[in-house]
């Protein structure tokens, strides 16, 4: 639990609401929480989701691991303190984002039930969705572009999620991608289909 510092302070409601800007932009203002290991392919699928959303003329935005820790969360490594921190600032934006009527996409490892469950519980009902992009670390180390999984298993990276500090699961999420198997178009139709059955997205007219 973060201390509420700050005094003497009131939360002020606009004249405009969240449902009067979904109605105009003809969306749900939601939180895509995609997780999973590094290399899993979160990102991948979260900007090819993104690019399907706005070719249907729906507006949404992705949140970055990386973009984010070069602006916003730039003080915080890798500690699990600052992995908390890290989820719990994303998830305070993703928050903003949605109520604004956007469709947010988030793609964190972010490790943690707990710090995902923080984050589900800034929204309301509904709001929140939590994709595991479920991939075989074997899978994600060929994959390894970066070549993070060898400094890694080298050491020459601390606490890094898979091989030196835990990943935790999702228990029972919306959606699980397996993207060992399903090309990138698969799982991410899959994703727009899941928004189109809950009524999220509607058809432009």
């Amino acid at each position: 639990m973060v201390l509420q510092k700050a005094t003497n302070i009131v939360w002020h409601d606009g004249n405009v609401s969240k449902a009067d800007r979904e109605n105009v932009l003809r969306q749900q203002g939601v939180v895509l929480w995609f997780t999973g290991l590094s290399g899993s392919g979160k990102s991948t699928v979260a900007r090819e989701v993104e690019k399907r959303l706005f070719e249907a003329g729906h507006l949404s935005y992705v949140l970055d691991g990386d973009n984010i820790r070069f602006g916003l969360n730039k003080n915080l490594g890798f500690s699990p303190g600052d992995r908390t921190e890290n989820i719990r600032r994303i998830g305070e934006v993703a928050k903003l984002f949605a109520d604004a009527g956007l469709i947010t996409l988030t793609a964190f490892i972010s490790p943690y039930r707990a710090d995902r469950d923080m984050a589900r519980a800034l929204l309301g009902a509904g709001e929140f969705i939590e994709i595991y992009v479920q991939c075989p670390v074997e899978e994600c180390e060929k994959r390894d572009v970066k070549g993070l999984y060898k400094k890694a298993r080298a050491g020459e990276i601390k606490e890094f999620t898979g091989i030196s500090a835990p990943y935790e699961e999702p228990l029972s999420p919306e959606l699980v991608l397996d993207t060992a198997r399903e090309t990138l178009q698969e799982a991410s139709e899959r994703v727009v289909k899941h928004l189109a059955d809950r009524g999220i997205i509607r058809q432009k007219g």
